[in-house]
């Protein structure tokens, strides 16, 4: 089982592969397409600035390769900044079209509480979903971000409350995304790696 975890320059790519390497499981780290494509599932990280991210993903040509790979229902997990390219527009520092493998769009957090929301929140697990199988349902995972998903609530597989009700997961058939770190979330954050690794 080989995990791709994507490079595009903006990640924190190290600390997911060492959160696979401690579960037991082979992650590498690439850029390279030929590469990538040999891997069994994809991990796309990411933190920063959703247009910066797009244009480093146009410049490797990640970004057609990635619709590619998913419509081969290549499983691809997308984590944080990662998640958020997933879907079809940002307003971050003005509008930027994201890759659109999922449908809504990334909205500025607006709310009477420190932004970025940075810290250990409560997961709201909405349906049920391959990724969260096994979780205490007071299962609490770690944030940093200033802004949020809005989509159809459908696709929607968790949320958290901060001052309001966020959406934090979502997933369509092979693809998965996560506002939040799993791989600087415990326990927790190691049992849903594991849930996608061995899906």
């Amino acid at each position: 089982m080989k995990i791709g975890i994507i490079d595009y320059g903006m990640g924190n790519l190290h600390s997911v592969k060492n959160a696979l390497t401690y579960l037991g499981y082979d992650g590498f780290i690439s850029s390279d397409i030929q590469q990538l494509n040999r891997s069994d599932k994809l991990i796309l990280p990411g933190v920063g600035a959703f247009g910066d991210a797009m244009s480093e993903l146009k410049k490797l040509n990640l970004h057609s390769w990635l619709k590619d790979i998913t419509n081969k229902n290549v499983p691809l997990l997308g984590i944080c900044l990662g998640m958020q390219l997933m879907f079809e527009s940002s307003v971050e520092h003005g509008f930027t079209e994201g890759l659109g493998l999922l449908e809504g769009t990334i909205e500025k957090l607006d709310v009477p509480l420190k932004v970025p929301h940075m810290g250990w929140n409560k997961l709201n697990i909405k349906k049920e979903a391959p990724l969260f199988k096994g979780l205490d349902e007071n299962a609490y995972v770690y944030f940093v971000h200033s802004f949020y998903l809005e989509t159809k609530d459908d696709i929607v597989s968790a949320t958290t409350n901060y001052h309001k009700e966020i959406q934090v997961g979502a997933q369509r058939d092979n693809i998965f995304a996560l506002q939040f770190h799993p791989e600087k979330s415990g326990e927790t954050g190691l049992q849903i790696l594991k849930n996608y690794v061995t899906l």
